[in-house]
């Protein structure tokens, strides 16, 4: 045996007797030989420290990078250089909330101060130490809706949010027996008189999205005074970074603020997930999911951190459970506060600002060109949805050829570009360019 397996063959040997078998071949006994692989794995010879970097050199020369203008969901944003440094140091290593409080003090510091920046950018009274992503933090949120409601048992969803969160709902819903039932949009926004006619006793909550899936800056008055007339929650998800300069959620009168965190820095490279926040007003605080970190005073009167509340599956009976996630995306926590640390609020204003103009720059290039037109008449942010008069296959192609990454398809005439800071007018004009070819 190798001297890195655990088990010895008297262990083996006991383990076989109290299960019944002679040998661990017997555990595949019920495996049809027909799709037993019996062949020697391909695996190359083992290779020298150089020789795997020289490998992975190679590999990484077959990358065609492109010059993002996509966005839906996952955007392009600077990652200020310091924060790799940062976060490699000892005390803050790990990609999960502590267990043993008492000796992880430099993880529960960043996750209080990760809640306290989250609940300023959202204006809301607590945030959880984060979530998986953005879109199973929707999805906890809609429970959460729902076990707050007690006997309601119903979520209306705008037509508005991104496909792949409702998705996640969806399959959330399925599997707790939660009735989702679409709020249907028009011209691009919820529609607010539609909404008032499905609000019902049975409607635990309605869940919205700003700047929804087209970009648009949807406005939301009266959908909160609406929600709470039926005893209803008001649940928004945003892109993180967008709320530097957009109305907050609690400006909003909603209960729940959820979305991801990726905007926050977050390479986009990592491929996800990345990091799902997680705001609530105080009255909720024991319905939402996951842990929170507070601040207290140890014995000697110097500040301490701790756990404050734990609601998951392993502290408690799992049927009376809040969530039963089982863990939560603590390492992008720590970057994505790292990150707002370092951007302090004029700084996230000003990439959201940025963001903002150039998105519009863009916009308004294309639609001169007189080959695209503007989809919905509303104000957007940072990403916006056009009409393209020619092939949109075509078109995507000639801008990959060229290094660009031109937006996303929605279907044979649509396109949806989305811009950040890091977008250069050198590279928007030369997108508009091969546009207009």
């Amino acid at each position: 045996m190798f001297k890195y397996f655990p088990h010895t063959d008297a262990d083996l040997q006991t383990m076989f007797r109290k299960v019944g078998i002679k040998s661990l071949d017997d555990l595949y006994a019920e495996v049809p030989e027909q799709i037993r692989f019996r062949g020697e794995y391909q695996l190359p010879e083992e290779m020298s420290e150089i020789e795997v970097r020289q490998l992975f050199d190679k590999l990484g020369a077959q990358n065609k990078p492109l010059t993002c203008f996509a966005g839906a969901g996952v955007y392009d944003h600077y990652t200020p250089s310091a924060i790799p440094q940062l976060l490699s140091r000892s005390e803050f290593l790990t990609s999960y909330t502590p267990y043993q409080a008492e000796i992880s003090q430099g993880t529960l510091h960043y996750i209080f101060e990760y809640q306290s920046m989250m609940t300023e950018l959202t204006g809301m009274d607590i945030s959880n130490a984060s979530m998986y992503d953005g879109t199973t933090a929707t999805a906890e949120a809609v429970m959460m809706a729902v076990a707050a409601g007690k006997k309601q048992n119903k979520v209306l969803v705008s037509e508005t949010v991104d496909p792949k969160t409702l998705a996640v709902v969806k399959t959330y819903a399925h599997f707790h027996g939660i009735e989702i039932e679409m709020v249907p949009a028009k011209d691009g926004v919820t529609d607010l008189s539609t909404l008032n006619s499905q609000l019902s006793a049975d409607v635990a909550g309605v869940l919205v999205q700003q700047p929804n899936f087209y970009g648009i800056v949807e406005d939301y008055a009266g959908f909160a005074d609406a929600c709470h007339n039926q005893k209803s929650l008001f649940i928004m998800n945003s892109v993180a970074a967008d709320l530097a300069i957009l109305k907050t959620p609690c400006e909003w009168g909603a209960d729940i603020a959820v979305g991801d965190g990726q905007s926050l820095g977050i390479p986009m490279q990592w491929g996800g997930p990345y990091v799902g926040y997680m705001c609530c007003t105080e009255k909720l605080i024991r319905k939402m999911p996951g842990r929170i970190v507070g601040m207290t005073q140890d014995n000697r009167g110097l500040r301490a951190f701790v756990l404050t509340l734990q609601a998951r599956e392993q502290h408690i009976r799992r049927q009376k459970a809040t969530s039963n996630i089982c863990s939560n995306q603590s390492l992008m926590a720590l970057w994505a506060t790292v990150y707002m640390s370092l951007m302090g609020k004029q700084g996230l204003k000003e990439a959201a600002e940025l963001s903002y103009a150039g998105a519009h720059y863009l916009c308004d290039e294309l639609l001169k060109t007189g080959k695209f037109s503007l989809v919905y008449n509303h104000p957007f942010f940072n990403e916006f949805v056009v009409r393209y008069s020619g092939d949109v296959d075509a078109l995507q192609k000639r801008l990959t050829d060229n290094g660009i990454f031109g937006g996303i398809k929605l279907d044979a005439e649509k396109l949806m570009f989305a811009v950040t800071e890091k977008r250069t007018k050198e590279e928007i004009d030369n997108l508009v360019k091969l546009a207009a070819l």
